[in-house]
């Protein structure tokens, strides 16, 4: 989903949000959720704030505007409108959420209209000369603790810096709370990244990355399809027409490595790269979105194991899913489905499908191999593919697109590592600062 499109959507559902979120941590919580991607920033306490609910249904994440970096607030007596909105950019192993939130401008007629139409419009008419401030979070979702990463830098640097980046945490003792993260973006043979243990932003040079093919454009410009994934030590990065590069980015030099996606998998490379900037025409983003394979084709973590989803976009809509083995280079079939004969007999709410309407790849089950989440119309449905039968299935109640995070039991008392050091060699956090501070970054 382009950064547009979130930032419009972001400003429909917070409305309905505001009232929603909470800070507390019911004990019949679920061991994992699916995050709506679009979040907007509200209010003005010191910690974020979750509406945390079971799936298929979405889960929704909010900061504090209070932390948010913004620009002047535009005049009161003009046409132009502020908005803070962004997304849930990825998520650890461990339950730690990377969020992003833009601190745009809009005509003020277009925030007050509602409905799909106006929300299209909304993207199209976002004021043109505004360099948008971006703030960057690290968020514990059920205590609600923050953790404000530094700036980048200003202007084009920081629109062009981190549409997709991951987060990665490390335990010394291999297990249970972290002690430092690393914050990553991979860009061709240099790593931006943020790490709790220097408590500021460098660029790592790379060791080479032996493709095995002449098409590194993609990579190189930085440009891919869905979220980073942290799995196996490594954040994984995904260009779904060809396979994903992978590095360790707690290495003093990260060293890349390549898997090709299944055969038959791999399409021919792309015309032209996605650029991932904010700055696209409205044209543009609506072309890429038509063959967006993020609906159709995902890659996550599932069981323990690397997994590869994909569905075709028609009829008879075969789902198939592949396991890594445990060398991380090859791919094993797991299973394949038919939908359309899944549910041909069945009496389900979102049949029979309107004209168009394709089966969209939502999420996988982090904790169970055999299910996957399905986007069908305004339907989330959950298919367990070992006992091939439709095992749930709820009105969407998100914008459709979400990201995957787990919520381990020490996430509810446990603190984000803490980042930079202190003069007496202690780390203290940037939430620390925030908290001694009580007021927000304003430029």
């Amino acid at each position: 989903m382009s950064l547009r499109r979130l930032l419009a959507l972001s400003a429909a559902v917070s409305g309905r949000l505001r009232r929603s979120f909470s800070t507390g941590v019911s004990s019949s919580r679920p061991p994992w959720v699916l995050f709506e991607q679009a979040t907007p920033a509200v209010g003005s306490g010191l910690r974020s704030c979750a509406r945390i609910v079971e799936p298929p249904d979405f889960s929704q994440l909010a900061v504090p505007a209070l932390h948010v970096n913004t620009s002047d607030v535009p005049d009161p007596d003009s046409d132009v409108t502020q908005l803070l909105g962004g997304q849930v950019c990825s998520a650890s192993g461990d339950g730690l959420v990377l969020v992003t939130i833009y601190d745009m401008r809009f005509p003020a007629p277009i925030l007050a209209k509602q409905g799909a139409h106006h929300v299209r419009q909304m993207i199209t008419e976002i004021v043109p000369e505004h360099n948008p401030d971006i703030t960057r979070f690290l968020c514990n979702p059920l205590t609600g603790q923050l953790t404000r990463l530094p700036d980048i830098g200003n202007g084009p640097k920081q629109i062009a810096c981190g549409p997709h980046m991951g987060v990665l945490t490390q335990a010394d003792r291999g297990h249970g709370p972290p002690d430092r993260f690393v914050v990553a973006e991979l860009q061709g043979n240099t790593m931006l990244r943020f790490l709790s243990d220097t408590g500021g932003w460098e660029v790592a040079v790379t060791a080479p990355c032996r493709l095995p093919l002449a098409r590194r454009v993609f990579f190189e410009n930085g440009g891919f399809d869905q979220e980073a994934v942290a799995f196996g030590g490594r954040l994984w990065w995904v260009d779904l027409t060809w396979g994903a590069i992978s590095a360790d980015p707690f290495s003093d030099r990260p060293e890349p490595r390549f898997v090709e996606l299944p055969r038959g998998s791999v399409l021919p490379a792309r015309s032209t790269a996605p650029t991932g900037k904010l700055l696209r025409t409205f044209e543009e983003g609506e072309a890429y979105r038509r063959c967006a394979l993020g609906r159709y084709r995902r890659m996550g973590v599932s069981e323990g194991r690397l997994r590869y989803v994909e569905v075709w976009d028609r009829e008879p809509f075969v789902l198939t899913v592949f396991a890594l083995d445990d060398q991380g280079s090859a791919w094993t079939l797991e299973h394949r489905l038919v939908l359309s004969r899944l549910w041909a007999d069945g009496d389900h709410p979102w049949l029979p499908l309107p004209e168009k309407t394709t089966p969209q790849i939502s999420a996988l089950h982090p904790l169970d191999g055999n299910v996957i989440y399905l986007s069908v119309g305004e339907h989330v449905i959950v298919v367990d593919m070992n006992r091939e039968e439709v095992i749930g299935s709820s009105p969407r109640n998100g914008t459709g697109t979400c990201i995957t995070c787990v919520l381990p039991p020490w996430l509810e008392s446990s603190r984000i590592p803490a980042a930079g050091k202190k003069g007496d060699g202690e780390k203290e956090t940037l939430a620390d600062v925030l908290v001694r501070s009580g007021g927000s970054h304003t430029k």
